[in-house]
């Protein structure tokens, strides 16, 4: 069988940290900010954890590496 390709797509949005982890961006901050709070935005710009059933798929169109 031929090698697997990565999906760019998932590349793109997705890191997998030293440990393993699959980290992802947080939404809601591209527009209508004026409502939100500094804080709250602030908090946006941090990544998180993906969650355990979305990570096993991702990691799968990541390719192993």
């Amino acid at each position: 069988m031929p090698k697997m390709k990565t999906h760019k797509g998932s590349a793109k949005r997705f890191r997998r940290t030293g440990t393993g982890k699959i980290m992802r961006a947080k939404a809601f901050k591209s527009h209508i900010l004026t409502k939100k709070s500094p804080k709250r935005i602030r908090g946006f710009r941090k990544e998180t954890e993906l969650a355990k059933g979305d990570a096993k798929v991702v990691s799968q169109r990541m390719g192993k590496n």
